[in-house]
């Protein structure tokens, strides 16, 4: 079974680069292009057959590896 893991910045934490990105995209010449955050997608491959044992496994890599949760958040997906 497939998990998606997606990691993002915490609002009101300072994200560089979304900032980056989204000062390149203004300089290229896209309009109209408001705040960009950048984070991360992890995908794993999990043994695990029983949905919610995989959910529950990828949440448990994320708050113990994958993210920061001082200053990120997450989400857990399966495919």
């Amino acid at each position: 079974m497939k998990a998606y893991v997606t990691v993002m910045p915490k609002n009101g934490v300072l994200d560089p680069q979304g900032k980056a990105i989204g000062h390149a995209l203004g300089t290229l010449g896209f309009q109209g292009v408001g705040e960009v955050r950048a984070g991360k997608v992890i995908e794993l491959e999990l043994a695990e057959t029983d949905p919610a044992k995989a959910k529950a496994a990828a949440e448990d890599m994320a708050r113990r590896l994958l993210a920061n949760t001082v200053i990120e958040s997450f989400k857990v997906e399966l495919a």
